[in-house]
């Protein structure tokens, strides 16, 4: 249990962001390794749950951007697993590509790439509802795709 003077610190900490959020962060960039894969798949499932939430409200600028927080998240936990680098887009496109190697799953390079513009079209917002639910099919796949991958390193 935190006390309420520590919840108050780190409520200012997290800026009026989300706490949980915040406190998983930096669990993600302090813990040791295990502890950081898991902190990792607690963040990849409340982005996507946060994501069904908002596409069910019909906001897709916010549910693309939690989709591609969910997708991040588990490239992350996978990375984090193998002992590869992690910290940046270009880190995550190199994961990506190992893994199709590994696999030779196409998918894996088309969903992510899907994904990753639903990133863009959080800040540039050019996507209609249509073109919105392709992507948002792609990325579901790859998230299970994902999940399997690191379900099997384990």
């Amino acid at each position: 249990m935190v006390s309420t003077q520590t919840l108050e610190i780190i409520r200012k900490a997290a800026g009026g962001g989300d706490v949980d959020e915040y406190v998983l962060r930096l669990i993600a960039e302090k813990a040791d390794p295990p502890i950081r894969v898991e902190a990792y798949l607690r963040l990849h499932e409340k982005y996507l749950r946060e994501a069904e939430e908002l596409y069910s409200k019909g906001d897709l600028l916010q549910a693309g951007e939690k989709y591609w927080g969910a997708v991040a998240a588990l490239i992350n936990a996978i990375a984090e697993k193998r002992g590869w680098e992690h910290y940046s887009h270009r880190d995550y496109n190199i994961v990506v590509r190992r893994l199709y190697e590994e696999t030779g799953d196409p998918e894996l390079i088309v969903g992510f790439g899907m994904a990753e513009r639903l990133h863009a079209n959080f800040y540039h917002n050019y996507m209609g509802p249509k073109d919105f639910q392709v992507h948002r099919e792609a990325v579901l796949t790859l998230l299970e795709k994902l999940k399997r991958i690191l379900a099997e390193a384990e």
